[in-house]
């Protein structure tokens, strides 16, 4: 009797055992957002969806903490800071895959932001009223949260885009199950809708820059 064999299926564990992490490129992002628009877009709108290497910043290699990596990609930070006067928006957007992981890199802005007053934008806990409220009442500089809470926030018109000048992606950053950002199905769509909320378009118009941190 003839035995048919599965190949076993590699996971996460077996490819980083075989090969040690890579820090993030912008060719690994431009594949990502190819690979998950080529069956919904036209050739044209795929080409208009490509992002140009000079809307990349520098990109995390592995050595740098948040606070170290902002100062490397905002190094005029205090002047853009006390520019800032716009409510209901942000300077800079930064975008992990859950509530823990943006109350932890909030705590690790402390060396970088300075006078400068950052939000939580995820779901846990918070309501989304009450961080329109947030955004209204003062001026803030640094949004942290989740793609779907930040997606949500833009779509209800209580986040506006016209003062982000840096969006900041947790790339690199692994949970328990070695999984980055991307390798979450439900967190990768959310993320795809929030660049096509608005995003993508402010890079194609030099207005907003990528970092992978």
């Amino acid at each position: 009797m003839n035995r048919v064999f599965q190949k076993k299926k590699k996971t996460i564990e077996d490819v980083l055992a075989a090969a040690p992490p890579q820090p993030g490129r912008p060719a690994d992002l431009q594949d990502q957002v190819t690979r998950h628009f080529q069956d919904q877009r036209s050739v044209i709108e795929l080409e208009e969806m490509q992002i140009r290497d000079s809307c990349f910043l520098s990109s995390n290699d592995l050595t740098h903490s948040l606070s170290s990596y902002l100062k490397l990609i905002c190094p005029k930070w205090s002047k853009i800071q006390k520019q800032h006067t716009e409510k209901s928006s942000v300077v800079v957007l930064i975008v992990c895959s859950s509530a823990l992981r943006a109350i932890e890199l909030i705590k690790q802005l402390t060396a970088f932001r300075g006078g400068a007053k950052a939000l939580k934008l995820f779901a846990k806990h918070i309501k989304m009223e009450e961080q329109v409220k947030l955004l209204q009442k003062g001026v803030v500089h640094i949004g942290v949260g989740t793609p779907g809470r930040i997606g949500a926030l833009i779509h209800a018109d209580g986040l506006s885009l016209r003062a982000l000048k840096y969006l900041v992606l947790d790339w690199n950053w692994r949970d328990q199950k070695l999984r980055r950002m991307l390798d979450i199905p439900e967190i990768k769509l959310d993320f795809m809708k929030l660049l096509d909320s608005g995003i993508l378009a402010a890079c194609r118009e030099e207005r907003v820059k990528i970092g992978l941190f």
